[in-house]
């Protein structure tokens, strides 16, 4: 396989993110396609998370992506949010498996240093580094669909399912991801 075609799913009940991209070996990245799901949030949990379903089918359909990259859901203190966020994240790594497709999940700060080589970016600087990397005009909007695309590139740029590309090839992000990623392996815990 020369391209990989990530399909990167940024979970949310209100707004899921859906970004897909091709990279190859060297690296390079190209949109192929990016949207947002949208339900309304007086509908019941049941509709919406039907309607986030019948939008990433959607998606794998038209796009036929190799892999699938959902962003993993962290503690927040809006439980509702947690818990809405959680739902649309099963129903994506659901999905993924229903078509026969391997499926990763990433963490934001993962993702962050993935695309801007600093795990606490805020979301102007992800949108930015994602108009950079695919070449855009400007920013995808709203930032659920910048996160889509960058959790795709993440899950594409540590490996995702195709062959590891060459050192050389790598982003300076991409560098110092590796260099933090060879560091946490050497570090040893403190027995307690």
């Amino acid at each position: 396989m020369t391209t990989l075609r990530v399909l990167g799913i940024d979970p949310g009940l209100t707004r899921c993110g859906v970004g897909i991209v091709d990279v190859d070996r060297a690296r390079r990245a190209t949109l192929v396609h990016v949207g947002v799901v949208r339900t309304p949030a007086d509908a019941d949990i049941s509709v919406r998370l039907a309607r986030v379903a019948a939008g990433i089918r959607e998606a794998i359909a038209e796009h036929r992506p190799h892999a699938v990259a959902v962003e993993r859901v962290f503690a927040q203190h809006n439980v509702q949010t947690v818990m809405g966020t959680a739902q649309a994240s099963g129903v994506a790594l659901l999905i993924a498996a229903e078509a026969g497709l391997p499926a990763a999940t990433h963490t934001p700060s993962e993702v962050k240093a993935a695309v801007t080589g600093y795990g606490s970016a805020d979301k102007r600087q992800v949108q930015s580094m994602i108009a950079r990397i695919l070449r855009l005009d400007a920013p995808p909007q709203p930032a659920d669909a910048a996160d889509a695309l960058a959790i795709a590139l993440c899950h594409a740029w540590r490996g995702g399912s195709a062959a590891a590309p060459q050192a050389g090839a790598l982003t300076p992000a991409q560098r110092a991801w590796a260099d933090a990623e060879r560091v946490a392996r050497t570090y040893v815990r403190p027995a307690r």
